[in-house]
């Protein structure tokens, strides 16, 4: 039986992970700096440590000994992850983690990269041809890490791989991101300010997030695959979608924020590494997906109505 441990497991993608990996039969570990509810840890052996703490790393890993290892923990806090000096450490800390993980027997490891990594001037990113040129810390980072665990994987006779993430909404997402962002504002009657929304971006289901990394994780795959759709959609599209599921149309407010010069026009991943070599398809389209954010919100901000009573 494999022995899994998940790092960032209370996060955005980490979370919808874990039922995934229960599912799969392996006996299933996840680190949190904090503890969730008993009604959240089904199944689950939590681990309470901080990742940041060398000291808490090694002595984490010698207890579990995990045969297999996926890192999604990182700093992504919204308008500051991608120059934060934080990225750093997190480098730091992931390194930690795999140099450990392989002292103690671990076999299969799975890190989630980004698409920020490749050259966003090609619009279409291929893992196989479009170049890498990462213009940010957090970007830089995340490349670079992807650099070290391929050499070090080779070296330490590890499998490994690097799961490449798009653009991503769905239940749990940071409320100041686009689509949540959105769907709040117009749930509240108020106005939702956005962009000319002509970008065209690659967007993927949370839910469908996680099983992709997890089926990647299952697989014997190694090296940099995209987590994506495949399929680019403007963002205008998604506000309108949403805004006509709501009924607000009037409250959205295109070409009231800004885009900077440098905005690519597309961003889409291919997703052939995905669909063939790891045999992943999706569970939601763009509509059952937006439906079910919504839902989620929808069920958040009445929760948060009757506490308030």
């Amino acid at each position: 039986m494999k022995t899994i441990l998940i790092t960032g497991a209370n996060g955005f993608i980490g979370r919808h992970c874990l039922p995934f990996l229960l599912a799969s039969g392996a006996e299933v570990h996840a680190v949190t700096s904090r503890l969730p509810a008993e009604s959240e840890s089904a199944g689950i052996h939590w681990h309470q440590a901080d990742l940041l703490n060398e000291a808490e790393t090694q002595v984490l890993i010698a207890k579990i000994k995990p045969s297999h290892l996926l890192l999604l923990a990182w700093y992504v806090e919204p308008g500051q992850f991608w120059t934060s000096p934080e990225n750093l450490r997190w480098v730091q800390a992931s390194l930690s983690l795999l140099q450990a993980f392989a002292q103690h027997g671990g076999e299969r490891v799975i890190m989630a990269g980004t698409c920020a990594e490749y050259d966003w001037r090609y619009g279409y990113c291929s893992e196989a041809v479009t170049p890498l040129l990462p213009k940010t810390l957090y970007a830089t980072s995340k490349h670079a890490l992807h650099l070290i665990l391929d050499s070090f994987a080779q070296q330490a006779n590890l499998s490994a791989a690097w799961g490449r993430v798009f653009f991503l909404y769905g239940p749990y997402e940071h409320p100041n991101r686009l689509v949540s962002s959105v769907i709040r504002s117009l749930l509240r009657g108020e106005s939702a300010r956005c962009s000319h929304g002509n970008q065209q971006r690659d967007f993927l289901h949370v839910e469908d997030v996680a099983s992709a990394f997890v089926a990647l994780f299952n697989s014997e795959v190694r090296g940099a695959v995209n987590i994506a759709s495949g399929k680019p959609v403007t963002l205008q599209t998604i506000i309108h979608k949403i805004a006509t599921t709501l009924h607000q149309e009037n409250l959205v407010q295109f070409g009231a924020i800004p885009v900077p010069a440098d905005d690519p026009p597309l961003l889409v991943g291919d997703v052939r590494r995905l669909t063939s070599e790891v045999g992943w398809s999706p569970r939601y389209d763009l509509d059952q997906g937006l439906a079910d954010t919504i839902h989620w919100w929808q069920d958040q901000l009445a929760n948060t109505a009757q506490e308030k009573q």
